[in-house]
């Protein structure tokens, strides 16, 4: 396959797998319009989810946004972008990378969701010691009382660093330190057997952060690359971390590591809807280092603690009807009984799935709480509902990739932005539900 990348100026030829493709790179200079903190946000005519937001169809014209070589910092890789909608337009803010795969945050807009014009030059980039060499990378943003809360990954070559940026506008930001600190500070940090600090939170990213604040007054964020840690916050800035895990991998497509998605929505009835990201070791149907996508259900952060037997959300569920014969040859299977959950399956109507290996969609209840620190998931889907499935997802920059970062609703749909192989951007799009 051919894949042909053309700006206003210059046409350039790559060499893919099986078609052809053709992506035009519109630039700018200046936004489209102004953005301060009047300026409005989320879709006019907003409906919240039911969870789970199915089924999920790829865009047919993907991808949405490719390498721009006229810009070096995003010449070679653009992917894994968030999203957020504001004035009628969507904004995509995306990790590129140039030759030498130092990472920044670049900018784009549409107004149809899937034709895009990009700011030429970054948004983010690493100007910290804690960013120097790899740079910024893996943005997730919200919006809170007109502020922007931009969570991104700092990488100086040896350690990722979750961080967070603030702005205004979308293209003047003030950075602060590592959310939680290095190993030898670290007030989560415990000792080895040597004796020896250990954090117990090493590795930080991916911050998902909960828009909403508890009845307490504090915010709520879920982060990891390995599993879901929880944290709390009274002004978005300084976060306290739980050093027990939130959730863990329970299904072989999530069997090596889970870690959240975009921000988490709120659904109809008051509960959370997370989307989030897993890789597998290569169980089942699925291939080893594959990622796909998936959603689980959150309890409202106050009370995770607490969480009835019986919650909202899944209350319609029999548990006399529950079959959990695989999920615990699964877990003897492994014996990894603290990356598990005592989930139990329940089956939904038949839906389309993008993945042919699993057609069926079903969602596993968490009746009662886990070993976790915070109750951990009220309920997740079994089976992923994106995986890497046409050739700008099988093999790219790291093979079988579908990474999500961004979810809006926009004019009645639900639009998934997801990164391709670690190259390239490409979406797919929900009808939200009546």
């Amino acid at each position: 396959m051919k894949h042909l990348f053309w700006t206003s100026t210059t046409i350039y030829l790559l060499t893919a797998l099986t078609c052809r493709v053709y992506v035009t790179v519109l630039s700018s200079s200046s936004l489209p319009f102004p953005i301060d903190r009047s300026t409005p946000d989320g879709d006019a005519d907003y409906l919240a989810p039911i969870f789970p937001i199915l089924p999920f169809q790829k865009y047919s014209g993907n991808p949405v946004l490719t390498p721009n070589r006229d810009n070096d910092w995003e010449s070679t890789y653009v992917y894994n972008p968030t999203a957020i909608v504001l004035n009628g337009t969507i904004f995509l803010l995306y990790r590129a990378q140039n030759v030498s795969k130092t990472s920044s945050i670049g900018l784009a807009w549409s107004t149809d969701g899937y034709n895009f014009t990009r700011l030429s030059r970054p948004i983010l980039y690493a100007t910290q010691p804690w960013e120097d060499g790899g740079g910024t990378e893996d943005p997730r943003i919200v919006r809170v009382n007109g502020t922007f809360y931009l969570t991104y990954t700092a990488y100086d070559l040896n350690t990722p660093r979750l961080c967070i940026a603030t702005s205004e506008d979308l293209l003047t930001w003030a950075k602060c330190p590592p959310l939680f600190p290095d190993s030898s500070e670290d007030v989560n940090a415990s000792k080895s057997e040597d004796g020896a600090r250990k954090s117990i939170i090493s590795d930080s990213k991916s911050g998902a952060i909960v828009t909403d604040p508890t009845s307490d007054g504090l915010y709520h964020m879920y982060f990891g690359d390995s599993v879901f840690y929880h944290a709390t916050s009274t002004d978005l800035v300084n976060w306290t971390a739980s050093d027990k895990p939130f959730a863990t991998p329970i299904y072989p497509w999530e069997n090596a590591l889970i870690e959240p998605g975009p921000a988490p929505i709120k659904t109809r009835d008051g509960r959370w809807l997370l989307i989030y990201n897993a890789m597998t070791t290569g169980q089942g149907s699925y291939q080893p280092g594959q990622y796909s996508i998936g959603q689980m259900l959150l309890d409202e952060p106050s009370s995770h603690t607490s969480r009835s037997s019986n919650p909202i959300g899944v209350e319609e569920i029999d548990p006399s009807t529950f079959h959990s014969e695989a999920q615990a040859e699964y877990k003897a299977r492994n014996k990894q009984p603290l990356r598990h959950h005592d989930d139990a399956q329940i089956a939904l109507p038949v839906l389309p799935s993008d993945n042919k290996a699993e057609p069926v969609h079903h969602v596993s209840p968490s009746p009662s709480p886990s070993h976790d620190s915070a109750g951990g998931p009220l309920a997740r889907l079994e089976t992923p509902f994106l995986v890497p499935s046409t050739p700008e997802e099988e093999k790219g920059q790291v093979n079988l990739v579908v990474f999500a970062e961004g979810l809006v609703q926009f004019k009645g749909r639900w639009f998934l932005y997801y990164g391709q192989a670690d190259e390239t951007v490409g979406v797919a799009v929900a009808d939200v539900q009546p």
